[in-house]
This record gives structure tokens, C-alpha cells and sequence, in this order.
């Protein structure tokens, strides 16, 4: 396996000893070997079969895979992280002040075939697609590796195109992005080589175990789970008022059960309503409305918890690798 995403959140530790070793293993998937490899190393390597698994930014899945995607398959495409976009990037003075568009900048009456638009880039396949899609008649691609957002100014080129985080570094570089300038949004991705889960035994159980971990903890990811004391006059009585109430129903319901109060607590009297415990999952952008609500309908002792993994009786992502290996029903 080449490359490392945020194994720890996912109860994946990896062990590497040495911090200048480009090897390391996973002590709970004994039969995986991790790789620290460079981004483009991952999907040439992959495509060759000298690993299994692999996971790289789409912008360089994109860029190496090629139009013949055959020896390669895409296991998870939305790994939630590494988010940036590939996008050109246009000097904000001079004659392109008032370009705003592409449309704009492929109109620019400058460009011809003797003095084409030259655009800098670490993406040549990807680019020249971009730009023949487009309707671009005279463009020429510059190869360059990095600092790519001094080659305008230092006369080498004329825009860029390359990765987007946040923009600071264009806008720092006296450039600016442009409307229909956005070539494709990328994240970090799990990507394996077809033949190998195919025919390596034991492969293709890591991977569903690596697909559950990873989709059970980005589900999870996004919730709390809340415990709250209530009273009532039933575990039903507890479950109404809490389904009657705005997104206090968890997944698919509440789950209720009696508290049993101690000397000293705060529980309910003799022939009064009985004390119960409610566990609810919420959604984590909605924590502090969905606690007021909880107050509402009797909820106190309110204990918020992170949440690690939550898991589906079965991912789609893996129902979707089996068939597009041609396994459905046979694993």
C-alpha cells in the first residue's frame, strides 16, 4: 500500500520506527505493507502492479491514469481530505485587468499561432484537454514543477494552471482565478491496481476492511452521540416526547432505557415519573440547537461524546467494487 491517509482516526495505527524509513506496517492489518511514496510515484506504481493499493490526490489519479483507466479502479473516491481544485490562475494587471471569464481570456485578440497563450503547468494531459474542450485555437503548454505562480511575472508564461487551496498564494502572487477557469475539484482518493484484488490472495479482504473503516468513520465523523437523563412515565412516554421534537430522533430512533437512581441522586421519587436514559445520535452543526431542544422536552446531565465509526449493514462503495470486478455474489 502506497501513501497514508489519517489512518489513526480510524483506529488503523501505523508503525513506522525509523522517521527516515519510506516503510511501515499496520499492526491490525498484518498482511499490509505501507509505502511513504511521492504523490506521482503512487498511481505510476499502481498501474504497474508493483503495489496493491494506493492513495494520491485525484488531480494526479486524473493526470497519470490516462484516457485506458483499465489496470487501475477507484475503491473510494470522497476520503474527506486534501480538498483543492485545479484551476488557472490570470496576473490581475496589465492586459489581463479586465478578464474576468475564460470566455474572455480565449477571446483576447493577442493569442495567435505565432504568439500562442502560454500557460504553465504540472498537468500537460490534463491541460491539453481542458483547453481543446474548450475551443482554445492557440495554446501552448509550459512543463514546470513547482513555484509556478512567479513564471507570469518572470515572463516564462503567461497564466498558470495548477492546485487551489484557499487562493492566498495566487492572490499573494498578484493573481486571480477566473469564471469557468475551474478544471476539477480534487481530494484524496483509494485506488488499487484491477488485476491484483482480483488474483493476490487475501487482497480484496483488506480492502472491504479498509473500505468499512474508512466509510464508518466518515459517517461518523459528522455526528455526536448525546446521552441525556429524562423522565416519564414509560420508555414509550420518553421516546414520544423525543420524537415529537426537531431532529431528536437519531438514525432511526432513540434508544431508551431505565436509570437506576442511587442514594443521594437526582432521580425520581417513589410513585413519580421514572428516570430514563436517552441516547441519540446529532448531526454536529446542529449540537447546540438540538441541545436546547432537548431541554425542552424534559432532557438535563446532558453528556456529548465523539463519535469513531458508524457502521452500515453493508457500504455501497463495496457493492459497488464488486461490480465493477465482476464478483457480485462471489465474496
Amino acid at each position: 500500500m502506497v501513501c497514508l491517509w489519517h489512518s489513526q482516526d480510524c483506529q488503523l495505527a501505523v508503525y513506522k520506527p525509523n522517521p527516515r524509513q519510506y516503510v511501515a506496517t499496520i499492526p491490525q492489518l498484518p498482511g499490509l505493507e505501507v509505502w511513504f511514496q511521492r504523490a506521482s510515484d503512487v498511481v505510476r506504481k499502481i498501474k504497474t502492479g508493483d503495489v496493491d493499493l494506493g492513495i494520491v490526490g485525484y488531480d494526479m489519479f486524473a493526470e497519470l491514469a490516462g484516457d485506458d483507466e483499465g489496470d487501475l479502479i477507484v475503491v473510494h473516491d470522497a476520503l474527506d481530505f486534501g480538498h483543492c481544485k485545479l484551476a488557472l490562475g490570470i496576473p490581475t494587471s496589465g492586459a489581463f485587468a479586465d478578464i474576468s471569464t475564460l470566455e474572455q481570456l480565449k477571446k483576447m485578440p493577442q493569442w495567435s499561432e505565432s504568439r500562442p497563450l502560454r500557460v504553465v503547468t504540472g498537468y500537460q494531459r490534463i491541460a491539453r484537454d481542458f483547453f481543446s474542450m474548450k475551443g482554445f485555437q492557440n495554446v501552448r503548454l509550459v512543463s514546470a514543477d513547482g513555484a509556478l505562480e512567479a513564471a507570469p511575472a518572470m515572463g516564462s508564461a503567461d497564466i498558470i494552471l495548477d492546485l487551489v487551496s484557499t487562493g492566498v498564494t495566487l492572490r499573494e502572487n498578484n493573481l486571480k482565478e477566473i469564471e469557468g477557469g475551474k478544471v476539477l475539484e480534487s481530494q484524496g482518493i483509494l485506488v488499487a491496481n484491477r488485476q491484483s484484488l482480483k488474483e493476490r490472495p487475501g487482497l480484496l479482504e483488506v480492502t472491504r476492511e479498509l473500505i468499512e473503516r474508512f466509510e464508518a468513520h466518515l459517517v461518523a465523523d459528522g455526528y455526536y452521540s448525546v446521552i441525556a437523563n429524562m423522565h416519564g412515565d414509560s420508555m414509550e412516554d420518553v421516546a414520544h416526547k423525543l420524537n415529537s421534537a426537531e431532529d431528536l430522533g437519531g438514525l432511526e430512533g432513540p434508544t431508551i432505557s431505565p436509570v437506576y437512581a442511587g442514594r443521594g441522586s437526582k432521580g425520581a421519587v417513589a410513585d413519580g415519573p421514572r428516570a430514563f436514559a436517552a441516547v441519540i445520535c446529532i448531526k454536529k452543526k446542529e449540537l447546540y440547537r438540538c441541545v436546547k431542544e432537548l431541554r425542552k422536552v424534559g432532557g438535563r446531565d446532558v453528556l456529548v461524546q465523539p463519535m469513531t465509526y458508524i457502521f452500515d449493514a453493508e457500504p455501497e462503495r463495496w457493492r459497488i467494487l464488486q461490480e465493477n470486478l465482476g464478483l457480485m455474489g462471489r465474496c
